[in-house]
């Protein structure tokens, strides 16, 4: 039977999500011509989400990603000139850059602005191959502190506590704010080879077909990455049906593109596009489903399995793990975008550990 692994779970309005619309963008000292809204930022794993605005023109080179990262374009063109990325990813590009990989530079073509999850620090380089400057999850929780602004919870001991007062500063929309952002992930019009991978570390997320999820009625779900190391799987998800009772085994966290989600917590209404949720390992919906009569669209990182049943208190019905999604991309002739960099060297070390520099 299922006897609940958190009974006593009876979040207040801290739990749920932050509207990227509603908060400032925060300068960068580390990346001149770059911004930050903080989203969530964990002092236990390091890891920490933001959407990121680049100016265009601006060039960045010489970053380390001490953690790896992913990626979603909201708008804007970013170019990268050489090395395992090289490439263009266009408003609709996801992709993954695996930790320890070093990026030579990239280009913002254009005034770009994208949403990332970064699982540790990101290094910068100087012109001798030093560091220069550390941008860490501590970084975040400052940066938000000092703007006024929320952070999402990490756990559910945290969702329990009395919200803070709103930012009261002025709001800076996203530059999706008021499209159609459907047409992000959603039109495959003149889009060759649908269901294949633009690149091995990105992916048009528009050439990638629908998957219906036999699991919950009228859920669709684009599969990105499956990391059959940690479990984590990233996915685009449409969802126009009522995902039943389940437990989140592993956190998860997801952005809104399209549409309207009814939320625990949230107002009646629900919450629309560029509203960004995490959900703590262990947290509970006894339902979930869009409020709204458009298509329901985010996107969603799950770091652990999601637990079905029919209420409290009954017998588990399904697990749903990075099992059946790879298996839902196999079946439907789906590349997903690879977890690591074929071949790459790069090493912040002179040299291997336990060889002199001298040999």
């Amino acid at each position: 039977m299922n006897a609940g692994y958190n009974p006593d779970f009876n979040p207040t309005g801290l739990e749920g999500g932050v509207d990227t619309n509603d908060i400032p963008w925060m300068t960068l000292p580390q990346a001149p011509g770059m911004g930050i809204k903080p989203l969530r930022a964990s002092s236990e794993s390091g890891m920490f989400s933001a959407v990121i605005q680049v100016k265009g023109g601006t060039e960045l080179k010489n970053l380390v990603y001490l953690g790896a990262m992913d990626m979603l374009v909201l708008s804007g063109t970013l170019s990268y000139p050489e090395g395992p990325m090289a490439g263009t990813l266009e408003p609709g590009t996801w992709g993954y850059i695996p930790a320890n990989a070093k990026v030579d530079r990239f280009i913002a073509t254009e005034d770009v602005e994208f949403l990332g999850n970064f699982y540790g620090a990101v290094a910068f380089l100087n012109e001798n191959g030093g560091v220069s400057s550390i941008l860490t999850a501590q970084d975040l929780m400052v940066a938000a502190k000092v703007q006024g602004v929320t952070l999402v919870p990490n756990t559910l001991a945290e969702c329990m506590q009395e919200r803070p007062p709103a930012y009261q500063g002025q709001a800076e929309p996203l530059a999706i704010a008021g499209t159609d952002t459907r047409a992000l992930v959603s039109e495959a019009e003149n889009i060759a080879d649908v269901g294949r991978s633009v690149h091995p570390h990105f992916v048009d997320t528009r050439a990638i077909p629908w998957i219906e999820n036999p699991a919950v009625p009228d859920m669709g779900l684009k599969v990105l990455r499956v990391s059959e190391e940690t479990g984590i799987t990233s996915l685009i998800v449409r969802h126009n049906g009522v995902a039943g009772p389940h437990y989140h085994l592993g956190a998860a966290d997801f952005m809104v593109l399209n549409g309207r989600i009814g939320y625990r917590a949230g107002p009646p209404e629900g919450y629309g596009p560029g509203v960004w949720f995490y959900e703590p390992a262990g947290a509970r919906h006894e339902e979930t489903q869009r409020v709204s009569d458009e298509d329901l669209i985010y996107t969603a990182n799950v770091y652990g399995p999601l637990q079905f049943d029919e209420g409290q208190g009954t017998p588990i019905v399904a697990v749903q793990s990075w099992m059946q999604y790879k298996e839902m991309a196999v079946a439907a002739g789906v590349d997903l975008v690879h977890n690591t960099f074929e071949g790459d060297s790069s090493l912040m070390a002179w040299a291997p550990i336990g060889v002199a520099a001298s040999e």
